[in-house]
């Protein structure tokens, strides 16, 4: 079942097209990476999903329904620019904004101490938000974005910023918070994330729709269907070469021909970025 459908969705600001009839779909329960390079169309359709911004033409539905304010209150959304009201204390920022989506007072202390006490934090309670230090305080927004356990989150560059150990601390979150029946939609430059993380895709560019499908099926699709192959030669050295499959066995026959052993064999799959660039510089 898809948690969001996508319908033939476009926008205009004046006579800029900024999404061009875009339809998608975004399995529910799963983590979908949304792709694209700077302006290509990626916020303004995450804005639309949040009925931030309203779309010129399309219709966004919502588990199978027009997606409603209320269905907005089911979505947890980590825009790609920051924004905290740098004069609270930490908790009363937290606070307020987990209670502005339904939460109760006493829900909401509750299982934002669980999280501070996740992440670290929690000495920083009764702190004052400009205090913080940028990682600490994408940790807070973090926070606010998941604790009211939302179905669907959107998650706009979240590990920008982010030192190895905090972007991993985020990384097992998301598949955490996937385990647990979310929905995760990820727009992010970083590709190892996107195949560290992804079921799906979409990549978008100039406001059209390039590619959607599972990551693994695309990654297979543009493939050179090349094979690697490691050998060590008579000198006891280790090599690798890679040749094309329709040569792989007369390539093989060649080494053992040579008194090689072959260790191993592979199929060559691009990665994510390797795609990514083809696409977008073809576009």
């Amino acid at each position: 079942m898809s948690i969001i459908q996508i319908k033939d969705v476009s926008k205009s600001f004046g006579e800029k097209v900024a999404l061009d009839h875009v339809s998608l779909e975004i399995p529910e329960g799963t983590i979908f990476g949304l792709l694209g390079p700077n302006g290509a169309g990626k916020s303004t359709l995450i804005r639309i999903i949040n009925r931030i911004t309203i779309a010129s033409g399309g219709e966004v539905f919502f588990q199978g329904h027009p997606i409603t304010e209320e269905d907005v209150s089911k979505i947890g959304y980590l825009p790609e620019e920051r924004g905290l009201y740098r004069k609270m204390k930490v908790g009363d920022q937290a606070m307020y904004l987990a209670q502005l989506k339904g939460m109760s007072s006493r829900d909401a202390a509750r299982e934002l101490k669980a999280w501070f006490v996740r992440f670290g934090i929690q000495d920083w309670w009764n702190k004052k938000v400009e205090e913080l230090s940028k990682g600490m305080a994408q940790k807070l927004q973090f926070i606010t974005t998941v604790v009211h356990k939302p179905s669907l989150m959107i998650l706009d560059e979240p590990f920008s910023g982010f030192d190895p150990v905090n972007a991993e601390l985020i990384r097992q979150e998301i598949l955490r918070l996937k385990d647990e029946g979310a929905t995760i939609i990820l727009s992010t430059h970083n590709m190892e994330s996107v195949e560290a993380l992804c079921e799906n895709i979409a990549l978008i560019n100039k406001g059209k729709m390039v590619i959607t499908g599972g990551t693994d099926e695309i990654r297979h699709r543009y493939g050179e269907d090349n094979v690697e192959i490691e050998y060590t030669d008579s000198s006891l050295e280790r090599r690798k070469e890679v040749v094309n499959r329709s040569k792989v066995n007369e390539r093989l026959g060649e080494l053992i021909a040579q008194d090689v052993t072959i260790n191993s064999f592979r199929e060559v799959i691009p990665r994510m970025n390797d795609i990514f660039i083809k696409l977008v510089t073809e576009e």
